[in-house]
């Protein structure tokens, strides 16, 4: 066993180049090129507006059930207006950065998706979604967690890295993923346990080496590694520019994690402040605030990685839609079926995807909702095994679905 001093003074040294790297970094390194695949979910919490990110301006049901949010249909060489994808669907004025990955075929939309569950709680639906269980509540674990699990064993426990304060139910677990609110400060957890969540290093230095034996020693040796090569130095590249809020400072850091070549292979990161009731807005307003982060978020992620966006994809998610007409308070109330973003490698863009419900009142949920058309878990299905490789059977227990494959990857 050797000495904390014998310990730290490797930690600290063995990096000073690749070739001289200990195994466990090796290993790492290893991982990262075998695997290569990268998920990252983005999770819009609060119920977003699918029917104002993504517009359906050419259904006419449409017209005139959102008479002080709805919005102007587009028009060439009017920059204020929606902006035309396909005829049928347009994007928010606030998403012209997605533009360019749209025309470039690397994004793609799955609109009138959603889960099969009625609820209109935030809490439950966002609860099934992250379990990948819809209408139950006692799934122990989250439908990315075992995504990772099926995947190849990997020591580096940045296989599955959350940018938060918390680790998401989606990424709860037994894989030994992390939830980290900086790079730099490293205050990292590993899963629900109360002394780990003390974090790896501050246990070290109380001196309680039994919880440091294994996987949690690791962790602590990893995370004086990455400290090592500098990840959190790493500049946006290739001219990225990204705004500031939660969402782009989390996208940021886990690209300097996929650039620093750690093992990733799935990140999480939140995004608040879709739950828009009063006062929501139209091309302007507090939506469309959102919708500018969001959209100058994605566009800067996908430009920083560059050709490393081939083994990436994006896959952005929200717990339910929003109400087809809009409220007293010039808001929308909670829906049922909502628009879903894909993004990078593999993925046959430009396209809208799922099949389109209708507007008409004899086409909406309960008379007042976007019907929904996908389950998610087919879209998260295909995602994690088209992309990461990962089984299809134990992602999502007991479902199974009548609906034709999205064929969203080439």
């Amino acid at each position: 066993m050797p000495t904390r001093r014998t310990f730290l003074k490797a930690g600290g040294c063995a990096l000073v180049a690749y070739a001289a790297a200990p195994r466990f970094l090796l290993r790492t390194a290893r991982a990262a090129e075998a695997n290569g695949k990268v998920l990252v979910a983005v999770f819009q919490r609060g119920a977003v507006d699918g029917l104002s990110m993504v517009i359906p301006h050419g259904d006419a049901g449409y017209t005139g059930v959102r008479p002080s949010i709805g919005l102007l249909p587009p028009r060439r060489g009017e920059s204020d207006r929606a902006i035309d994808l396909d005829g049928l669907f347009a994007f928010h004025p606030a998403l012209a950065p997605l533009v360019p990955l749209w025309e470039n075929r690397a994004l793609a939309v799955v609109h009138a998706c959603g889960s099969p569950d009625t609820t209109r709680s935030h809490f439950d639906a966002q609860d099934y979604m992250e379990t990948g269980t819809p209408g139950i509540k006692s799934t122990p674990d989250g439908w990315l967690a075992r995504a990772v699990k099926t995947r190849p064993a990997s020591r580096t426990p940045f296989r599955a890295v959350a940018m938060g304060p918390a680790l998401p139910r989606t990424l709860q677990g037994d894989v030994g993923a992390i939830s980290m609110q900086s790079i730099e400060r490293f205050d990292v957890r590993a899963g629900t346990d109360a002394s780990a969540r003390q974090g790896f290093e501050s246990l070290y230095e109380q001196g309680v080496r039994d919880l440091l034996h294994g996987t949690g020693r690791e962790t602590f040796e990893a995370v004086k590694m990455l400290r090592g090569v500098n990840a959190a130095r790493i500049a946006p590249a290739n001219g990225a520019d990204y705004p500031r809020g939660q969402l782009g400072e989390a996208l940021r850091q886990i690209a300097q994690l996929i650039k620093a070549n750690v093992g990733l292979e799935v990140a999480f990161a939140d995004m608040q402040g879709w739950d828009t009731h009063v006062g929501q807005g139209a091309e302007r307003g507090q939506l469309a605030l959102r919708f500018r982060e969001f959209g100058a978020a994605l566009a800067a992620f996908a430009q920083d990685l560059g050709g490393k966006m081939a083994d990436v994809v994006v896959l952005t998610m929200s717990e339910f839609g929003r109400t087809v007409a809009e409220n007293g308070n010039r808001g929308t109330d909670h829906g049922h079926a909502t628009a879903m973003l894909v993004l990078g490698g593999g993925v046959r863009g430009g396209r809208v995807y799922g099949r389109w419900p209708g507007l008409a009142g004899h086409q909406l949920f309960e008379g007042r909702d976007l019907a929904v058309t996908t389950d998610f878990r087919t879209l998260f299905a295909e995602v994690a095994t088209r992309h990461l490789g990962a089984p299809a059977a134990p992602l999502f227990p007991g479902f199974t679905t009548r609906e034709p494959p999205l064929a969203l990857f080439a």
